[in-house]
């Protein structure tokens, strides 16, 4: 899945602790809320009774973020969508009328709630809003994170967290203090929510086809979309619509798409990341303006500190063999993660009945929100899971190998110098062998 031509933001504000009304404070407390989350500024809806409206706001209104609005609505009857925030106008628009569509109802989003521009995302968040939805562009999701945190926001992010190791950083000091206040945090990688991997991967953890040797992830598919320039538009603005082909915002493909694969890698491994990588890649289909700077192709090789191996292969590319599936070599046997299959000494096939994964996400996060679950923390693996493909991008750029020590402690920050219209980022298409990934 891709998070599509959503919201942008600007650099990280200083965000004034929840601003919902006393009022709403009231009434939620005498639901049954703890003090101590009203002391540290957070709208806690922890425990509210059953018929409280939980009021979300959504940040970045593309494709994936109207999905993930339409999962928060079928997720908690009591649900509302009260304010929407994109960098452009008609993303808004769009998803206001789709989501009007069939809910109606619990669409309280008026004119004066829709926030368009790079400044978006702090005016939704000065609003009473409960919880935030973060849809927007990776490259923004750091500036997001920190904002709703200081802000006391419950917060569901979409993969990946960031663009680079300063990001990740960035949002990992963040989490630390969403767990002070007690925030939820629930990360988009949705295949962990997925019953059927989770049971699968119990059972491999379970030694059920002994020690894993190697792991084989592929994501080979067509190319996604690209946007050609509109006549009178900035630099800037074009590479903001056209997010997903430039590095700086999307983080290129091995970062958006492939995340997802990496991720099951890394619970593979009990979420310790790998020690080193090295891989190959390049771009053969994509040779156009509107393709930016990004991949088409990448293959790296991870290695791991029990000495297995991770070989991780994705493209996109038009009229080619594509397949998905995360291949486990055992000692006793064998599995595939998507198929929910093990084979060996000990065969078995997952043949429950299933919630679709973004769905049950979204489930689980308002049963968090509303007290009948632990509280939801996936800041430990969505870190670390956005570091495994920025390592992967920065090997097969570079022609290195680096350890995931040197990419997550390095400098590497692709911000621009200023959020606003008119001259875009460099686009430079990186070469190995004289691409140099940045140091500490």
């Amino acid at each position: 899945m891709t998070t599509e031509n959503l919201n942008s933001n600007s650099s990280t504000p200083t965000m004034p602790k929840d601003s919902a009304s006393s009022s709403r404070r009231s009434f939620l407390k005498g639901a049954g809320i703890a003090t101590g989350a009203l002391a540290l500024g957070v709208p806690a809806v922890h425990a509210a009774g059953k018929q409280s409206p939980i009021r979300v706001g959504l940040i970045g209104c593309g494709g994936r973020g109207t999905g993930a609005a339409v999962n928060a609505l079928q997720a908690d009857p009591n649900v509302q969508i009260v304010a929407l925030a994109d960098l452009f106008g008609n993303r808004i628009a769009r998803c206001r009328e789709s989501l009007a569509q069939e809910f109606s109802e619990r669409l309280l989003v008026t004119d004066e709630s829709c926030f368009e521009g790079f400044e978006s995302y702090q005016e939704l968040l000065a609003t009473d809003v409960d919880v935030v939805l973060l849809a927007s562009p990776p490259h923004y999701r750091p500036d997001h994170i920190e904002a709703a945190v200081a802000a006391g926001k419950e917060i569901f992010c979409e993969k990946p967290v960031a663009v680079d190791a300063t990001g990740v950083r960035r949002v990992e000091a963040a989490c630390k203090i969403a767990a002070e206040k007690g925030l939820n945090v629930v990360s988009g990688l949705c295949w962990r929510y997925d019953q059927g991997m989770q049971e699968t991967v119990a059972r491999i953890h379970d030694g059920q086809i002994g020690r894993i040797v190697s792991t084989q992830s592929n994501y080979l598919t067509n190319p996604l979309w690209s946007r050609i320039p509109r006549e009178g538009e900035s630099d800037m603005e074009f590479q903001c619509r056209n997010w997903y082909n430039h590095t700086w915002l999307s983080g290129d493909h091995i970062v958006e798409q492939f995340v997802h694969s990496l991720d099951k890698a890394l619970w593979l491994h009990h979420d310790e990341p790998p020690v080193k990588a090295y891989g190959l890649g390049g771009r053969l289909m994509r040779t156009e303006p509107m393709h930016g700077d990004i991949y088409d192709h990448f293959s790296v090789v991870y290695e791991w500190a029990d000495g297995s191996r991770t070989n991780a292969h994705t493209r996109q590319m038009s009229d080619c063999y594509n397949k998905t599936e995360d291949y486990i070599d055992g000692t006793t046997g064998a599995a595939k993660l998507i198929r929910h299959e093990i084979t060996g000494d000990n065969p078995w096939k997952f043949k429950g009945k299933e919630v679709q994964m973004h769905q049950a996400e979204q489930n689980e996060f308002f049963k968090a929100i509303r007290g009948q679950r632990d509280r939801i923390d996936n800041s430990a693996y969505m870190c670390r899971s956005t570091l495994m493909a920025i390592l992967g991008r920065e090997v097969c750029y570079s022609g290195k190998v680096l350890t995931y020590d040197e990419v997550a402690n390095g400098a590497q920050d692709l911000r621009p110098k200023a959020y606003q219209w008119g001259e875009g980022m460099p686009v430079v298409v990186a070469k190995p062998g004289s691409y140099l990934h940045p140091t500490a």
